[in-house]
Order: structure tokens, then sequence, then C-alpha cells
């Protein structure tokens, strides 16, 4: 399948130099890619990548699957399409480190998982151009998304996943571990 009409493919690093990007083994044995890979999103979908390269977050967003009960649930008061959920520890990393934009020629990439945006090239990649971008949060606040900062993310995570809400868990290896059930966090998360 290649990539929607008027979509451009991106990969966004943590390196501002990278001439050439090579095939390497996915980030994640959860990924279902078994060869090694370049990696590429769709532009409409960006935002999800705009994050210090380690920082856990839950991506989600409506689509024509989402149910009425779940887009009052997640996406009441707010006027975004789209949104993004990072743990409050992230938050000052986010405010001081910038990350670099790479376009992608989109030639050789093929889709891996539309409701993610993700595509993926078994061939090297030479980049179309690269932007450094200062201010992470600058750049969210241009693209209609929300930015939800919470102490842990596993109650919104499995909220999610349990919706019909189109969604992307992000780095969770990173994550706060989950809390347990003693925790004082999860008993108020749970009424």
């Amino acid at each position: 399948m290649s990539i929607p009409a008027a979509q451009r493919l991106f990969h966004v690093s943590d390196r501002g130099d990278i001439a050439r990007f090579e095939p390497r083994p996915p980030p994640s044995p959860d990924s279902g890619v078994k060869d090694h890979v370049v990696w590429g999103i769709v532009e409409s979908l960006l935002h999800n990548y705009l994050f210090p390269r380690d920082c856990p977050r839950v991506t989600f967003y409506a689509n024509a699957a989402t149910t009425a009960a779940d887009i009052e649930r997640f996406f009441a008061g707010s006027a975004a399409r789209h949104v993004v959920a990072i743990e409050a520890a992230w938050l000052e990393r986010l405010r001081r480190e910038r990350v670099w934009l790479y376009e992608l020629p989109p030639e050789t990439f093929v889709c891996w998982d539309r409701g993610a945006g993700y595509f993926i090239s078994r061939e090297s990649v030479v980049p179309v151009s690269v932007t450094e971008i200062h201010d992470i949060l600058a750049a969210l606040t241009g693209r209609d998304v929300e930015l939800r900062v919470v102490p842990t993310l596993w109650p919104l995570r499995d909220a999610v996943c349990a919706s019909t809400c189109a969604f992307s868990f992000i780095r969770m290896r990173h994550a706060q571990p989950r809390p347990g059930p003693t925790d004082p966090s999860a008993i108020a998360s749970s009424a």
C-alpha cells in the first residue's frame, strides 16, 4: 500500500547529522517487523513523534470506528482531534530537549500500520531535508493535538486499549512502573 495522496513521510531523531538512514532492527519485538527496516511516519500523525526519543506516551484519536460514547469519554471538552499523553516526569525534558525532523522520499516505503501511520523501507534512504525543532511544545501547539500530562500512563493506556479509539503506545518500556493495587495513585485513579 502506498502513501496516501497529499501525505508526506518523516522520521524524527535526537540526532541532526544523519546523511543516510540504513535499515536496522525494529526498536521493539512487539512491532511485528522481523527484518531490518527504515521507519517513517505520515505527516498527519507526526505529532506522536515530536518528543525526546525515549519519552513514553499514549497517543489516540477518533476514527470512523470510534463510538460516540468513546468520543465523549476521551475527547469531552477538547476541540483537538488527537491526544498525546506523557508522564509529568518527562515534561521538563520535553521543554529543554530538541529533535530533528527528516523528510523522507516515499518511493521505497510501504504501509506497515495505517492506524499508527507507520511506513517501512527495506532499503537505505537519503533524506530530502532536515529541520531542527528547538521548541517541541511550540511544534505540538501548531498541530491539531492536545498534550496531556499525567502522573502515570497506565490507567489511560488500559482505558484507551479497551476503547474504539485508534491508538499507538510508544516507548512504554520507559514508563513509570505500573501501579500496584496498594499504590494510593492506583486507588485514586480507579475512583
